[in-house]
């Protein structure tokens, strides 16, 4: 008998989302490092079962960029996807007392400054999913270019109780 879904993932259930298996490392990192209370994941793509949705630049006006809203939406699986670095350290998501900070990073065209507004997706998600303890510090920040042509990407750090 499996042990029953934490209030976090029932949460997610509600949503229509579930958990999924922490992303395999692009790279020589692992996808989160637990020190002292602090769980800190590495930057999470917008992955889902392996493969990216969407590539390219965030942007409005262009057939070729990614909308604003799509972008958005792939914060929030970035998030998703970090929650799931998170529950591999640490097994319970209800050990999570708090998200301290998250910090988003959108490859954008040069004319964009919505940056804000597509990172709203993680924050959003992580609200959804973690109530009062959801909310945190945050940073946006657009740049050139992110591995593997994703549009975003997406760290959270947490605080966790033993």
């Amino acid at each position: 008998m499996s042990d029953p879904a934490s209030a976090v993932e029932q949460r997610l259930a509600g949503l229509g989302m579930s958990v999924p298996e922490v992303a395999t490392p692009v790279a020589a990192y692992v996808p989160a490092m637990q020190q002292g209370e602090l769980v800190f994941t590495s930057g999470q793509l917008p992955f889902i079962d392996g493969a990216l949705p969407a590539t390219g630049k965030v942007g409005e006006g262009a057939e070729d960029l990614v909308d604003p809203a799509e972008a958005k939406r792939l914060a929030g699986l970035c998030a998703l996807n970090a929650i799931a670095a998170v529950k591999s350290v640490v097994g319970d998501l209800d050990r999570v007392t708090r998200v301290v900070k998250v910090v988003g990073f959108v490859a954008s065209d040069p004319s964009f400054t919505g940056q804000p507004g597509v990172v709203n997706g993680a924050s959003e998600l992580l609200g959804a999913a973690f109530g009062d303890a959801g909310v945190h510090a945050r940073s946006a920040v657009g740049v050139a270019v992110l591995p593997m042509d994703t549009p975003v990407e997406v760290e959270i750090t947490v605080a966790v109780r033993d």
